[in-house]
């Protein structure tokens, strides 16, 4: 397995950040029913209370609020498409488990904090909290992927993923849109 290198990373970054703002295709659903699960619907439904049904949000977050209930911001993960060509290195990369890809700018300049976006029929409400990537991101695509996502002049452009909450229940099939609302 040969991972992405420093230099290839950070050649990626304008591509990255020429990414379409406004709106773009969804696809690669994906739900994680459980730890070190991955299933690839072609459709999946969110709701503001249980975020992604068939999702292990509501049994194992990986972030809670303080009265220890799951965390809405973390509902729903969006990785941009070029950030995924970026960081794979052939057919074998392992699925980040983000719930969807679209080739979109994740920035914070481009969503800030409290934009709202439309996936399918489903509004989601961008969250502030930065997704700094877990030790399986660095297992899978290697130390320079890991380092590059936490970098100061790279955190502004969330290359991780953009974190949501699900602020009006729908559905979300590949295929669909992915729009900025406000």
């Amino acid at each position: 397995m040969t991972f992405r290198s420093k230099f290839e990373l950070s050649e990626a970054i304008p591509h990255i950040k020429d990414a379409p703002k406004d709106e773009s295709i969804i696809e690669n659903l994906c739900l994680r029913p459980e730890r070190n699960q991955r299933s690839f619907p072609d459709l999946i439904e969110l709701t503001p209370e249980e975020g992604i049904k068939g999702d292990r949000w509501l049994k194992s977050p990986w972030l809670t609020l303080k009265n220890g209930k799951p965390d809405p911001g973390i509902q729903v993960s969006i990785l941009s498409k070029r950030v995924w060509d970026a960081v794979k290195f052939g057919p074998e990369a392992i699925h980040p488990g983000d719930t969807f890809m679209s080739d979109f700018d994740t920035s914070e300049e481009n969503c800030p904090t409290g934009t709202i976006l439309e996936a399918g029929t489903a509004k989601l409400k961008v969250s502030g909290i930065f997704n700094e990537g877990c030790v399986k991101w660095k297992v899978r695509y290697g130390a320079d992927a890991k380092n590059w996502i936490t970098l100061e002049e790279n955190k502004p452009l969330r290359l991780r993923g953009l974190l949501c909450a699900v602020i009006s229940a729908g559905q979300i099939r590949n295929g669909d849109l992915l729009k900025k609302i406000s």
